[in-house]
């Protein structure tokens, strides 16, 4: 490994017995060595996270640039889904 560099970092009480937890099973040799798999998981996700976010802006912007809401006639969307819904059946 490269130069190591100590961080101080604060956690939970519920956390720390996480991590002692693990070393203590021998799952993992120190806290250290989990902090450093976190940190390594949690820069794959990185990309993951990006598109994610990425398509919930697409999706506000395809819904802002759709037009002006309108009131729902929720009796009349069950209607339409039933009738849909018999056709189905039927054929």
């Amino acid at each position: 490994m490269a130069a190591v560099q100590k961080v101080s970092i604060a956690l939970s009480p519920e956390m720390v017995a996480m991590l002692k937890g693990a070393v203590a099973s021998g799952e993992y040799a120190s806290a250290s060595e989990i902090v450093r798999e976190a940190l390594r998981e949690w820069n794959l996700r990185k990309p993951l996270r990006e598109a994610e976010i990425e398509r919930l802006r697409k999706a506000w912007r395809d819904g802002v640039e759709s037009g002006p809401s309108r009131e729902l006639d929720l009796e009349e969307i069950k209607r339409r889904g039933r009738e849909r819904l018999a056709q189905l059946k039927q054929g």
